[in-house]
């Protein structure tokens, strides 16, 4: 019942104006910071051990920056639902898609690897600037169905082809065998569960495991890398750039694509760090 509820209140919220919805985040960042704490411990740590070099009053700083942008993000998702295509290309601008397209104008469908960061849901209207390809959309099933069937409505709003991750290789094995061209967006910062523990790098000052996914696949076909970076213009703007990190992976020894893909996300948040999902329990394992 709970979840038909939550249904139709994020159904009814997705059609009020930005200006309500911001209100209604800032709302959120005072319940979620100073009232619930959501996760305060774990983002506190999880800055200090990234930023040892900086002082409590700058940890401070950037948690509390974190937390506002937080509480936009949770009413932005829901906002996709009842979006107009033009309200979006507005918002969340793809530059230099002339990097990708070259590579489609080659024949051959392209990986995009992100991290959380930035809005990384918006990500899903790259269809709409993006016609010889489609855009894969790899998600993790919710196990509510009827959360799940609203996430994947709001997903799925701007012509993103949602893919199950068990089903990644069956779906790119299909586009391959109908010559379908594709960019398929994978999320770099994800943590391994416990059995998936084969690859340890330094990210962000911490021994830091790291899914071998994208790389394996990457090398398997060859599919040209290219790292995404969603820059927070300003409230409700974002630009996203790609960034070219590898044509030909297949000729990489095992570990250099992640490393590369790795470093560069890495940068990307210790320009911004306010702009990461820093209470998601990234080190919950530990380098034995």
């Amino acid at each position: 019942m709970f979840s038909y509820i939550l249904y139709g209140l994020v159904w009814l919220i997705s059609f009020l104006p930005f200006r309500v919805l911001y209100i209604i985040a800032d709302i959120n960042y005072v319940l979620l910071y100073y009232v619930s704490r959501y996760r305060r411990e774990v983002v506190r740590t999880n800055l200090c051990n990234s930023f040892p070099e900086k002082s409590l009053k700058e940890i401070v700083a950037i948690e509390r920056k974190y937390y506002k942008h937080m509480a936009d993000l949770s009413v932005e998702l829901y906002k996709l639902w009842h979006m107009s295509e033009a309200a979006i290309r507005k918002r969340c601008v793809f530059r230099n898609t002339e990097l990708p397209q070259k590579y489609f104008d080659e024949g051959r469908s392209v990986i995009g690897v992100l991290g959380h960061y930035g809005n990384w849901e918006w990500m899903s209207s790259y269809s709409l600037w993006e016609n010889d390809a489609d855009f894969l959309a790899l998600y993790k099933p919710i196990r509510s169905k009827v959360t799940d069937r609203m996430m994947k409505a709001i997903r799925s709003k701007f012509g993103a082809v949602l893919v199950a991750k068990d089903d990644t290789l069956r779906v790119i094995a299909r586009y391959r065998s109908e010559k379908k061209l594709f960019l398929a967006g994978f999320i770099g910062d994800q943590t391994p569960n416990v059995h998936n523990l084969n690859f340890w790098t330094r990210f962000l000052n911490q021994d830091t495991p790291v899914l071998l996914g994208t790389e394996r696949i990457a090398r398997k076909y060859n599919f040209p890398v290219v790292s995404v970076r969603m820059r927070k213009v300003k409230r409700g703007y974002y630009e996203v750039e790609f960034i070219d990190v590898c044509a030909n992976p297949a000729g990489l020894e095992p570990g250099v694509l992640t490393e590369m893909h790795t470093r560069l996300l890495e940068s990307f948040i210790r320009e911004e760090p306010q702009y990461w999902l820093w209470s998601h329990k990234r080190w919950k394992h530990k380098k034995v």
